[in-house]
């Protein structure tokens, strides 16, 4: 399964992950500007690596609080609905031949990150593996 996620984020960067990763590192940048944007910047920054290879790795929910729930109503405003339109442009182009199928539904995967980052934690397909824990009655 290692070489397939490899062929995939190659041809994932190829396609759409340089851009959208240049697009997260403008929207960090501009962020960064002032010290209280600062976290978004951060944020920002943080969805950047993921979205330049995003196989093999998973999101998964964090501490959720009240800071973090305001912090993402700004986010969205500010930057997270412009980047949610950047993937979804690009999975409509990708999604155009039966290649970019599974890079389409990749950046249809990334939006609920893209409009929401902050309580979200990115880790390896494995350590969100782990975290299952099965339901046992």
């Amino acid at each position: 399964m290692g070489i397939l996620r490899f062929i995939l984020n190659v041809i994932w960067v190829l396609t759409a992950g340089i851009w959208l990763f240049l697009g997260y590192m403008l929207a960090g940048v501009v962020a960064c500007i002032f010290i209280i944007t600062i976290p978004f910047g951060l944020a920002s920054f943080r969805i950047a690596g993921y979205v330049l290879w995003p196989f093999g790795r998973e999101v998964v929910e964090d501490n959720v609080g009240a800071l973090s729930a305001i912090g993402n109503v700004i986010w969205f405003l500010i930057a997270g609905l412009w980047l949610a339109l950047g993937h979804l442009l690009t999975a409509v182009v990708q999604a155009a031949t039966i290649v970019g199928i599974p890079l389409a539904w990749a950046n249809v995967k990334l939006i609920p990150v893209t409009c929401f980052p902050f309580g979200k934690r990115i880790v390896t397909t494995a350590e969100a593996q782990a975290r299952i824990v099965p339901y046992v009655r």
